[in-house]
């Protein structure tokens, strides 16, 4: 009855009540309003920044109410049930409302959001307070059986609720003209007081670097579902919070109290679970593709929201998977699905987004998202460049962490970084003895190397050898995986890539930590590889390295690792097989039962065009021993077929120029049986 909704599927500030169905009993109604009841009053022990008075007073009144209803529930006279269900249905909508409203003053990470909202919010509180006063002026006390104490309560409530003076409150209409003054000052590019910015945090309770950083994260989700939404008004606000809250991360809280786990995905998910699952399993049955929101309808199936929506305006009320029909158009969110299907796509290395919303979303942190963020990160940048280049250590490993969480997905903060001159101290810090410091500095080198002129700095300064060093000897797991991914994005510049590998220790730290690596280790190091050996005389002294039995290993442990592993190794294996030197040791380390196997079982079109052309290169180069073993596998003729219809550009290119070298093994082997039986048969005659 009481209808279940996640606050994570909720949009911040919508209050999506259901109201009772028209012949709910009143003993499932009552049993639904004080579960209800005891959710709202739950929210009593939980702090709240802002609009602290009128959450406590509408809380008090469902308090009262909440005795109320049970003493109704234990009432066993007759009841007239119609009246008083129509009045306990309106209270019980009513309180869907109030505890959303609750939720969202009271939601971690809502503060700030939550104060420039006050005026709204206080405006809900009066409105949801009268709207309860009116239900109970037209309930029946007079006809329902319960004492009269309890009576004279419920009536007590009535009165206060049209009385109750739920205004703004003044402190919270002070804060929020403080914040705005400062977003203010920082479009006029104007720098705030810090002791101004100190005064609206102490109001909301931010008193810690973590607490802080909790307001950011919820800040740029709220972008997000914003421009997942196409609602992009509301985007130059929440990116001017974004700005001022980040700007008082980096210099209000000097001290991180946060754990950093060098691998998230493993510290809170089941690694062995995700191995046992297949991302093609949550695929929407209508369009095929993989749930980003996935719902349940009534007949128990779940869809992605878009699919299922656009079934439904159509005018099909039948499911689409079991047939049965679909009692109610009511889409209930899937949380615990969408969670599991977001965790397994992070860790399989699959974007999750609709195609061409990923790469739009980061062309749009191109540009600052308001004026406020531009300045705010600006003078945060300058900042910290000054504690990276004359602060104490702790401010050194502060500012590097800063630096890194800035740069992370965000093109003008790493402009804006990168200008600021936080390169040169970075790449000092990547010799500190600390692994801490060490770490955050080349995690944050990593973020600035994305940008391009951020590569150019790098190398100009002289920073390659020191991300080498670190690659090599690095004082953490996590600092040498940092160091291969940095690898990977100087190698994609092509001047780059002889240097890289002119370095004599470069190329056989990338494939030693292929060997000792985790998941993360082994890919940033195999796509590393594969920027390098775009450079021919790269790629013999990756063969001398002993990458090719590595890469062997990942392919064969395909059910092991995740796809996007195992296409980035088969991409390093099909340049190599094109060498003859890589060939020969291909053809020494792998079966090719191995790679015919991928190439019909896989479902991803680029492990495929590998799989071709590897096995393409591999007739080249190894002659027609190797044709001869490819010609006897009768599966293999239909697969190259079927990608001429479905595979990519390059993959039907090399299927033809594959089909074609069997063919003509095929015609000259028969051509030579046929030569050879005619001879038999002349010697038989001449005897």
């Amino acid at each position: 009855m009481n209808p279940k909704f996640d606050s994570s599927d909720r949009r911040i500030l919508t209050f999506p009540a259901v109201r009772p169905c028209e012949f709910i009993s009143l003993e499932t109604l009552l049993e639904s309003l004080i579960a209800l009841s005891h959710t709202i009053c739950s929210f009593q022990s939980k702090c709240c920044a802002t609009q602290w008075r009128n959450s406590r007073e509408a809380i008090r009144q469902v308090r009262v109410l909440l005795m109320f209803f049970e003493e109704v529930r234990e009432c066993n006279s007759v009841v007239p049930k119609s009246s008083v269900v129509v009045c306990l249905s309106e209270l019980h909508f009513v309180f869907q409302k109030i505890r959303f409203l609750l939720e969202d003053c009271m939601r971690e990470g809502g503060r700030v959001l939550m104060l420039t909202k006050c005026e709204f919010l206080a405006t809900q509180f009066r409105f949801l307070i009268r709207a309860v006063a009116t239900a109970l002026d037209v309930l029946p006390l007079k006809v329902i059986d319960v004492g009269d104490e309890v009576k004279e309560l419920v009536e007590l409530v009535s009165k206060q609720s049209w009385k109750a003076n739920l205004e703004l409150q003044v402190g919270d209409r002070l804060a929020s003209k403080r914040l705005l003054a400062i977003l203010n000052q920082f479009e006029k590019g104007i720098e705030p007081d810090l002791i101004a910015v100190k005064r609206v945090l102490d109001y909301l309770r931010i008193k810690s670097w973590s607490e802080c950083n909790t307001e950011i994260k919820f800040l740029e989700e709220q972008i997000a579902i914003k421009r997942f939404d196409q609602e992009e008004m509301d985007v130059p606000f929440l990116s001017s919070l974004v700005g001022f809250m980040s700007y008082s991360r980096g210099l209000i809280f000097e001290t991180l109290d946060h754990q950093n786990p060098a691998n998230q995905i493993d510290s809170r998910c089941d690694v062995e679970m995700f191995r046992c699952l297949n991302p093609e399993d949550f695929r929407c049955p209508i369009s095929l593709e993989l749930m980003l929101d996935p719902v349940t309808v009534s007949t128990g199936q779940t869809y992605d929201r878009n699919s299922i929506q656009k079934w439904l305006d159509d005018g099909h009320m039948l499911c689409p998977k079991t047939g049965e029909m679909i009692t109610n158009t009511e889409l209930v969110p899937n949380s615990v699905l969408r969670r599991l299907i977001k965790n397994l796509c992070e860790y399989n290395g699959i974007s999750l987004g609709r195609p061409g919303r990923k790469s739009a979303d980061k062309e749009k942190t191109i540009a600052p998202g308001s004026p406020v963020a531009k300045h705010a990160m600006r003078f945060l940048s300058r900042f910290l460049s000054g504690r990276l280049a004359c602060g104490t250590s702790e401010q050194q490993n502060k500012a590097a962490y800063e630096i890194r969480l800035l740069g992370k997905s965000n093109i003008f903060n790493r402009s804006c970084l990168i200008k600021a001159g936080c390169i040169p101290p970075l790449l000092r810090l990547l010799n500190s003895a600390d692994a801490s410091t060490q770490g955050n500095a080349i995690a944050a080198l990593l973020k600035l190397a994305k940008y391009a002129s951020g590569m150019k700095l790098i190398m100009s300064w002289g920073g390659l050898p020191s991300v080498v060093a670190v690659l090599k000897n690095g004082l953490s797991l996590e600092a040498r995986q940092s160091a291969a991914a940095t690898m990977f994005y100087l190698s994609s510049m092509r001047e780059s890539r002889k240097l890289i590998g002119e370095m004599p220790e470069a190329i056989p730290a990338l494939v030693e930590l292929i060997r000792e690596g985790n998941t993360c280790g082994k890919k940033n190091s195999v796509v590393a590889i594969f920027g390098l050996i775009l450079l021919a005389r790269n790629q013999q002294k990756v063969l001398d390295a002993g990458i090719v039995p590595l890469l062997v290993d990942i392919i064969s442990s395909s059910s092991q690792n995740p796809d996007q592993l195992v296409d980035d190794a088969l991409s390093v294996l099909a340049i190599l097989a094109e060498n003859v030197v890589g060939s020969y040791e291909i053809l020494h380390s792998i079966d090719l039962q191995l790679i015919i196997r991928i190439l019909q079982t896989s479902t991803s079109p680029k492990a495929r065009e590998y799989c071709v052309s590897t096995l393409l290169s591999l007739c080249i180069n190894g002659g027609a021993e190797v044709v001869a073993v490819l010609a006897t596998e009768s599966s293999l003729m239909p697969r190259l077929f079927s990608l001429l219809t479905d595979g990519t550009s390059y993959a039907i290119k090399k299927s033809r120029s594959l089909i074609k070298i069997l063919h003509d093994f095929r015609e000259t082997s028969t051509s030579r049986w046929m030569s050879s039986a005619v001879r038999r048969k002349q010697g038989v005659q001449e005897r």
